[in-house]
C-alpha cells in the first residue's frame, strides 16, 4: 500500500478488521453466534423468583428493588439471587466464548494475539494500558475519599454489624445492583439535606412538559450553539416513548445512525422527570455527532475512539444540569449561588461520576486478564472479586465460590461489549467541558459552566465531531482541547470544592482512607479444590498522604 495516499491507507486498513467475520471455518463462526446469544438470552431472560412463586425481572423489579430498598436482607435476597439465577449456568458458554474470541481476533490481525488486545488496537496506541493505568491513579484519591463519606453513611444506617469502617463495602448496599453507582444513596449523602433540591421533575410535570418538548427543549440547546437540527426523519421515525398498543419493546436508550445520511432515531421510553431530561440531552449527542460526520466515507462514520461518543453526549449534560442551564430555561425559579448549593450539585454528580471509575476501570482489566489467558476458568470469579475489592473497595456479602460466574451478571460481559471506552468518556467529557467553557468565554469555576448560546463553543465542538474516525484520536483531542494526550485534571479540577469537604469531614470523623487489609470483611471465598481464597492478597491500603497529588 506503499503508493496510496495516507487518508486512502487508512480506509483500506479500516477496512481490513471485519470482527468475527474473519473466521474462515463456517462452523466456528455458527458456534460463536450460538454462544453469544445463548449468553444474551440468558441475561435477558433471568428471573429470581420468592418463595410464593412470584417471579421478578432484572429490570425493573431487581433494580427497583437495589435502588429504593434499605431493607439488608431483601437486598442480599435481590444480589444474591440474580447472580445465581445467571451466572454458574454461563460459565462454560463463556470459556467457549473466550476460545472463539481469540481465534477470530488472531485472523483479523496477525499481529494482535487475543481479543483484549484486538479491541485495544482500535484505540491506534501501543500504551493505552499504561495510559488508562495512569489516569486512573491520577484520580484513585478522589475516590477513596468518596469511599470513606459514603461508608460512614452507610454505617450510620446498618450499624456495626453490617459496615466495618476500616474494611470493604457490602457490595449490595450501594444503591446498584454492580454497586457502579451511588446515585440511589444521595439522600443519605448529601452534604445539606435543608438546602432546596435542584430536581427539575416538579417544574417539568407542573409546566405540562411531556416527551416531544423535553426533546425539542435539547434541540434548542444545539442549535443554540449553531450545531446542527434534527432532520424531519428524526422526529417521524425515532421512539420516544413506551408505545401503548402492548408491543413488547426494549426501553433502554439509544442512539442509532442507519448509514444512509438521513435516518438518525432515538429510541427510549421517556419519563417526565430531571433524570430523562439530562438524557435526552446525551442521546441527542450521539445523533448530533452522526450528523455532523454524516457526509464522511462509511469507514469513518464513527467516534475518533470507542470513547468519544460517550463523552459528547456526557460533556453536553455536564452544563445542561447545572443550577445556571436550568434557570436559563424556565425549569428553575431562583437561581441560587452558593456554597451549599453547590456542594449538594457536586455530591449528586460525584455519586453518579465518581463512583462510577474504578467499576469502569476494571472491567477490561477482567476481561483482558481472561483472553491473555493469565486467569484460566477455574479462577474466573477470584480474579473478579481480586479487583473489585482491590479497585472499588467493595466485597461479596456472602461467599462466592469457583462455580460462581458473577462478572455474567452485568450485561457488557454476556454481550461483548468492551467496558474501557466508559471510563476514557469519564475523562474525556471533562477534558471538552473545559475547552468548550474556555472558548465561551466562561469565567469562575468549572462546576459552574454552562455553554447554553455559545457559537464559539458549537463551532469547536463541530469542527471536532466533524473529523468522525478519519483522523488518529488524539489529533481529534487536539482540535477541541489543544492537547493531545488525555488528563484528569479537568475532572479533578471539576470536583474540587468537593474533594476539599469530603477531606474535612473524612479528617473530622477519623475515618480510614481505603480499606484495610487486616480487616477481616472479605467473604471467604472458596474453589472447586477446596482452597481458602485470601483477602489480604486483593486488598489495598490507600495512604491519606496521596492526596497530595490532587493539589495544583
Amino acid at each position: 500500500m506503499t503508493n496510496f495516499a495516507d487518508d486512502t491507507k487508512r480506509q483500506i486498513q479500516k477496512l481490513f478488521y471485519i470482527g468475527d467475520a474473519a473466521l474462515e471455518d463456517q462452523q466456528k463462526l455458527e458456534q460463536l453466534a450460538n454462544v453469544k446469544a445463548s449468553l444474551e438470552t440468558r441475561y435477558s431472560t433471568g428471573k429470581v423468583c420468592r418463595e410464593d412463586g412470584e417471579c421478578l425481572s432484572l429490570e425493573p423489579d431487581l433494580v427497583r428493588i437495589m435502588a429504593t430498598s434499605r431493607d439488608y436482607g431483601e437486598l442480599l435476597w435481590a444480589w444474591q439471587g440474580w447472580r445465581d439465577a445467571v451466572g454458574p449456568s454461563a460459565k462454560e458458554d463463556y470459556k467457549l466464548y473466550v476460545e472463539l474470541k481469540n481465534e477470530a481476533a488472531v485472523a483479523n490481525v496477525s499481529d494482535q494475539p487475543d481479543c483484549g488486545a484486538y479491541w485495544r488496537s482500535w484505540y491506534e496506541t501501543d500504551d493505552l494500558q499504561d495510559q488508562v493505568e495512569r489516569l486512573y491513579n491520577e484520580l484513585s484519591p478522589l475516590y477513596v475519599q468518596l469511599h470513606a463519606f459514603v461508608r460512614r453513611k452507610l454505617f450510620n444506617e446498618y450499624g456495626p454489624d453490617k459496615i466495618d469502617l476500616r474494611g470493604p463495602i457490602p457490595a449490595h448496599l450501594l444503591g446498584n445492583m454492580w454497586a457502579q453507582s451511588w446515585g440511589n444513596l444521595l439522600d443519605l449523602a448529601i452534604p445539606y439535606p435543608d438546602v432546596p433540591s435542584i430536581d427539575v421533575t416538579p417544574s417539568l410535570v407542573s409546566q405540562g412538559y411531556d416527551a416531544l418538548r423535553m426533546f425539542k427543549t435539547s434541540e434548542e440547546f444545539f442549535t443554540s450553539l449553531g450545531l446542527i437540527e434534527m432532520p424531519e426523519e428524526f422526529w417521524e421515525k425515532s421512539m420516544i416513548e413506551k408505545p401503548d398498543d402492548g408491543r413488547e419493546v426494549v426501553c433502554h436508550a439509544s442512539a442509532w445512525d442507519f448509514y444512509n445520511g438521513i435516518d438518525f432515531r432515538i429510541k427510549q421510553c421517556t419519563d417526565i422527570t430531571g433524570f430523562y431530561f439530562e438524557v435526552i440531552h446525551h442521546e441527542m449527542g450521539h445523533i448530533e455527532y452522526y450528523l455532523q460526520y454524516k457526509d464522511l466515507p462509511v469507514v469513518y462514520r464513527r467516534g475518533a475512539n470507542p470513547g468519544f461518543h460517550e463523552a459528547v453526549g456526557d460533556v453536553l449534560a455536564l452544563s445542561v444540569t447545572t443550577p445556571k442551564h436550568l434557570h436559563a430555561v424556565g425549569l428553575l425559579d431562583e437561581l441560587v449561588d452558593d456554597s451549599k448549593t453547590d456542594l449538594n450539585y457536586l455530591m449528586a454528580k460525584a455519586m453518579d461520576k465518581i463512583a462510577f471509575l474504578p467499576f469502569g476501570y476494571l472491567m477490561d482489566q477482567w476481561r483482558w486478564s481472561v483472553f491473555a489467558g493469565d486467569t484460566l476458568p477455574e479462577d474466573y470469579n477470584t480474579k473478579w472479586w481480586e479487583l473489585r475489592t482491590k479497585y472499588q473497595g467493595v466485597k461479596p456479602p456472602v461467599p462466592r465460590t469457583a462455580n460462581d460466574f458473577d462478572p455474567a451478571a452485568k450485561y457488557h460481559i454476556p454481550s461483548g461489549v468492551p467496558y474501557i471506552r466508559y471510563f476514557i468518556s469519564s475523562i474525556l467529557q471533562y477534558q471538552f467541558h473545559e475547552a468548550l467553557c474556555r472558548e465561551s468565554g466562561h469565567e469562575g469555576p468549572l462546576h459552574k459552566c454552562d455553554i447554553y448560546r455559545s457559537t464559539a463553543a458549537g463551532t469547536k465542538l463541530g469542527d471536532m465531531l466533524k473529523l468522525g474516525s478519519s483522523k488518529p484520536w488524539p489529533d481529534a483531542l487536539e482540535a477541541i482541547t489543544g492537547s493531545r494526550d488525555m488528563s484528569a485534571k479537568p475532572l479533578i479540577q471539576f470536583f474540587q470544592p468537593l474533594i476539599d469537604w469530603l477531606e474535612e469531614q473524612n479528617r473530622m470523623n477519623g475515618d480510614v482512607i481505603g480499606w484495610d487489609e487486616n480487616a477481616a470483611t472479605m467473604a471467604p471465598m472458596t474453589t472447586d479444590r477446596g482452597n481458602t481464597f485470601s483477602s489480604s492478597s486483593c486488598m489495598v491500603i490507600v495512604s491519606i498522604i496521596t492526596l497530595i497529588f490532587l493539589k495544583p
